[in-house]
């Protein structure tokens, strides 16, 4: 028997490729659906799935909405509520099961104001109403903020909060208005208006931009701010506007409509001061590169005195050249002074020998008094050599003094040096028990170190 069920197949597969088959067929045909239906058999196992079946009276269908997507639940659902979900149709290929996977979920009441939403919108949008082109400015650094909320909700101290700490500079100013129910559009109008009157009347403190905001809620918890009338107010309104109305995943007229969409209301808080945190966040930066620019200078010039100090000359060096240096000078001179004398004595002697062989006594007093001139110009000559040299030698010896370690210790300080005679520069190259040699300006002492401070 089956060897003639197999000589009539064309192909065999398992359960298991047939329910990939299925599961495919579904998942391509059904992409994306909405479905109306009762909740049952609600399960809520530790993973954060929730798994139920939708059914009316026509038929039941096994649902699974995994936990990245029930966490954007803005209601608790049910067994017995009348919900309108959004998913694609699969199967569970290990039981074979026709499922379907949600991706969101709404009460069945909201169905009709969600489609009251969707018409509006589209009307307004082709009016040009959320065009970007025609959104206002945020002001950079707002010094008066208005929010327009309920003053028993914690949007307000959520906001407040966040400003303070943001931007203690700028004032924040409480508009109370209804946010939930019939009445509410018209107080959010009439909030609205009364900031311009504010302005008209203390123009030197006049609000700068205005938040709208209101925690999260259903779509019924929201709905005042789908109001046309309060659209077409804010799309006139002449100061900008920043909307913060509900959560993250929801959306209302107002957030199209308003010149900046915050997705909460602390966050609509956050957007009004972005420039005043920005402008911190780049003091910050301006600083820590502050630090390191002078830490590198500082780098910089440490190298630089550290050559200068190993190409420095000690004072003693310095002395004992500029003495030699005083030697060689007083052997010069004295060569030249006795060169001159040399060679005066030779004129000299030459003369009186001319004199002595003429007999001429006039020719000899002229030839002496030439001599004395002579003389006496050398000796002129050698004394401006002199002080020049004296002078020298004294500014020299000045300036070794200024920067000889003697001059100070005669200031009062001292030099500590090791048993080796080098100098110590830090408490750290000293231990208890070292002997130290302490020069002063008239002599010194050996001490024992006994302790540290």
């Amino acid at each position: 028997m089956c060897a003639d069920i197999v000589e009539h197949e064309d192909e065999i597969i398992s359960v298991g490729q047939l329910n990939q088959q299925a599961k495919k067929l579904l998942e391509n045909q059904f992409r994306g659906v909405s479905v109306l239906g009762e909740i049952s058999n609600m399960a809520r196992p530790s993973s954060g799935h929730i798994y139920f079946t939708l059914k009316d009276e026509e038929g039941a269908i096994r649902c699974a909405m995994f936990r990245n997507q029930n966490l954007r639940l803005n209601f608790d659902p049910q067994n017995g509520d009348q919900c309108i979900l959004k998913g694609q149709v699969s199967l569970y290929a290990p039981r074979g099961d026709y499922q379907l996977i949600v991706s969101s979920m709404q009460p069945a009441g909201a169905g009709n104001l969600m489609h009251q939403f969707e018409e509006l919108k589209k009307k307004l949008d082709s009016e040009g109403l959320f065009a970007q082109e025609l959104k206002k400015e945020i002001p950079m650094h707002p010094k008066h903020i208005g929010v327009i909320t309920s003053e028993s909700t914690a949007a307000f101290q959520d906001i407040l909060t966040t400003i303070q700490r943001r931007a203690p500079v700028s004032q924040v100013s409480l508009i109370p208005a209804t946010v939930q129910g019939d009445a509410a559009p018209k107080t959010l109008i009439d909030a609205l208006q009364s900031t311009l009157n504010f302005n008209n009347l203390n123009p030197e403190n006049a609000f700068d931009v205005i938040l709208i905001c209101r925690g999260g809620g259903s779509i019924e918890d929201l709905w005042a701010f789908n109001n046309e009338s309060l659209a077409r107010e804010i799309f006139d309104f002449p100061l900008p506007i920043i909307s913060g109305v509900g959560h993250e995943i929801d959306f209302t007229i107002t957030d199209f409509v308003a010149d900046l969409r915050a997705p909460t209301p602390t966050a609509a808080a956050e957007l009004v001061t972005e420039y005043y945190f920005q402008l911190e966040d780049r003091l910050q930066e301006w600083k820590v590169r502050l630090g390191y620019s002078m830490q590198s200078r500082l780098g910089e010039k440490s190298q630089v005195i550290l050559f200068a100090s190993q190409n420095l000359k000690s004072p003693i060096t310095m002395l004992k050249e500029q003495s030699q240096s005083l030697d060689n000078v007083e052997i010069r001179l004295t060569n030249i002074m006795q060169s001159i004398m040399s060679v005066a004595k030779q004129n000299f002697q030459l003369a009186a020998a001319q004199i002595f062989q003429s007999s001429a006594l006039q020719r000899f007093g002229k030839h002496e008094d030439r001599l004395k001139n002579n003389l006496n110009s050398l000796n002129s000559q050698i004394k401006n050599l002199t002080d020049k040299k004296k002078l020298m030698l004294a500014s020299i010896n000045s300036n070794l003094k200024a920067i000889s370690p003697l001059a100070v210790l005669d200031r009062g300080y001292a030099i500590v040096m090791n048993e080796n005679g080098e100098a110590l520069k830090s408490s750290k190259d000293i231990k208890i028990g070292d002997a130290v040699n302490t020069r002063l300006a008239d002599g010194g002492f050996i001490s024992n170190v006994s302790k540290k401070n």
